[in-house]
This record gives structure tokens, C-alpha cells and sequence, in this order.
């Protein structure tokens, strides 16, 4: 039982002293590799860990710039430091007292593929004469995935609609830049007919998924259905589905013929009735004249006599 709590109180002087935070030590997070839209935009998410105490966004700067030099920043708060060739296409999104340095990158050029990173500096107070602590994190890296043509939406839906019954198709696209959603749009239906989702799938890659629902009509049969994409910088892509109708079960082939059938059996039947009454009352009217004509005859034959 000693050796025990012995050994639960040396893992934790260790875990304690492994800490980032109470060895004074800073870590930041970022994906190592993102897919980029060419013209479109990217965001890298990017987070960090301040060591000791935590200090507000004023007192921390953050830069994002590649690793072969500090001095070759794709972002800075002091535009002029930015390299021209990214000057007013990256922004960030983040605020650094959170521990937040996610950067947006927009306009992507097909040589934007990085790697960049991201560097923390401690801006001294008014008061303050020592030199400004800086902590570059280049071992953690982004690299991106250059793509040249935008994703294709991908289309969930039954292979078959039911006449006249809500039938729902889903239309989703992956992406990389939240701040700007690809936009989703269809071919038929309204607003009211279209749900939208968007989440996040894991880092740096995030979904945005429509929903519509149609009620089929038996003239929608083998029309298309179309899904476009927009994304930042006017790149579309599209995907389109072709409507398979199957129509409402009915008997009309079957009830029609059977009542045509019964309505003519009850006529014939009707007059069928009505000619063998006649005929009897025919008979009657001819056995009564039979009846009178004897009476007569044998009153005549018995007067003779």
C-alpha cells in the first residue's frame, strides 16, 4: 500500500513538472497539412498555451511567417513588415488573449503551398525596458495541399421518389475556409423547402450540407435535379441527380372493368326481371280470355238445348 501511494505521488511531480504551463514553457497547435482552394481562401486553425500567467491581447503579438526566416512574414499587425506578396490577403481571426492565433489567408496563389509559421512576442508595458521575448513554434507547421479545380458536391438521395410523397435529397461539399461557407444553391425548390448545416469534420476541414425535400409529381419523371457550389472567388462546381418517379398504386384498371361489368349484369338482369313479367301477365291475360270465351259457349250451347 505504501509503494503505492509512493508511485501515484511520483507520476504526479512528474506530470507537474512536464506541464507547459508550470515549466514556463509555450505550445501552439496548428493542422500540419490543409487542402487550398486556388483564388479562393484558407483558415489555418491555430491555438497556443501561454506559459505562466496569462497576459491580455494587448500585451501579445502574433506573426505568422516561413520558417527559413522570421524576417519573411505572411502576417504581422504592422502591414509594412508583410512580405508584398501577401500584403492584404492575410488576416487574423483569432484573439491572442484566448490562446487563439487562427489566420485567414485569402486570393490563394497556386505557390501559397507554405509551410508557415506562427510566432508569439511579448510586447512590453509603458513601464517596461527589457527585451521583447519572442517564441517561434517551427516545428509546428502548415503545409498545404494546392487544388486547382473545386470539389464536386456529393448527393445523397432514395434511388426512387413516390408520387406525391416528400422525397429528400442532400447536397454537402467539404471545404476549407469557414469564415467564407461555400454557398449552396438548387435548381428548383424555395427557401422554405432547403435546410442548411455546417460543421466542423475534423481540423482545418469543415462540411456544409443542404437539404431539400420535393414532393413529386408524376410529370417530375426523369428530370434532373442540379446541386451547385460556390466558393470564395467565384469558383462552381456541380452535381446533378435524374428523378425516378414511381407512380401511386391505384386499381382503376381493375375496379373500372369490374363496375362496368356489375352495371351491365344488373341491367340484363333488370330486363331479364321485366320481360319474364310481362310474359307472365301476357299468359294470365290470355288464360282469362280462354276462360271467358268457354263461359260463353257453354251458355250459348245451353240455350240451343
Amino acid at each position: 500500500m505504501e509503494n503505492e501511494r509512493k508511485m501515484m505521488i511520483f507520476c504526479l511531480l512528474l506530470a507537474a513538472l512536464c506541464s507547459p504551463v508550470l515549466t514556463g514553457e509555450w505550445t501552439a497547435t496548428v493542422p500540419k497539412n490543409l487542402d487550398a482552394l486556388v483564388t479562393s481562401c484558407v483558415v489555418i486553425p491555430c491555438s497556443f498555451t501561454q506559459a505562466k500567467e496569462r497576459l491580455p491581447h494587448s500585451r501579445l503579438r502574433g506573426i505568422w511567417h516561413r520558417p527559413a526566416s522570421r524576417d519573411d512574414c505572411i502576417y504581422h499587425e504592422d502591414k509594412t513588415q508583410i512580405v508584398e506578396n501577401f500584403r492584404g490577403r492575410t488576416e487574423l481571426l483569432g484573439n491572442l488573449g484566448d490562446g487563439n492565433c487562427t489566420l485567414l489567408m485569402t486570393e490563394i496563389k497556386d505557390h501559397d503551398d507554405g509551410p508557415f509559421c506562427f510566432r508569439i512576442e511579448l510586447v512590453p508595458t509603458g513601464t517596461e525596458t527589457s527585451k521583447i521575448e519572442k517564441f517561434s513554434f517551427v516545428n509546428d507547421c502548415v503545409r498545404f495541399k494546392m487544388i486547382t479545380e473545386p470539389p464536386k458536391p456529393t448527393l445523397i438521395h432514395l434511388k426512387t421518389a413516390v408520387q406525391g410523397r416528400s422525397y429528400t435529397i442532400t447536397c454537402s461539399v467539404r471545404h476549407t475556409c469557414p469564415s467564407h461557407v461555400p454557398k449552396l444553391t438548387w435548381s428548383r425548390g424555395t427557401a422554405d423547402d432547403i435546410n442548411e448545416l455546417h460543421r466542423e469534420i475534423h481540423g482545418g476541414f469543415w462540411e456544409v450540407q443542404s437539404t431539400l425535400i420535393v414532393i413529386p409529381e408524376e410529370k417530375d419523371d426523369h428530370t434532373d435535379i442540379t446541386c451547385t457550389a460556390k466558393f470564395n472567388g467565384l469558383r462552381t462546381s456541380t452535381e446533378k441527380m435524374t428523378l425516378y418517379i414511381k407512380r401511386k398504386e391505384n386499381y382503376n384498371h381493375i375496379i373500372i372493368p369490374a363496375v362496368v361489368g356489375i352495371g351491365t349484369a344488373v341491367i340484363f338482369g333488370g330486363l331479364c326481371i321485366f320481360m319474364m313479367k310481362k310474359y307472365k301477365n301476357r299468359i294470365a291475360e290470355l288464360q282469362n280470355q280462354e276462360g271467358s270465351m268457354w263461359n260463353r259457349l257453354s251458355r250459348l250451347s245451353r240455350r240451343r238445348v
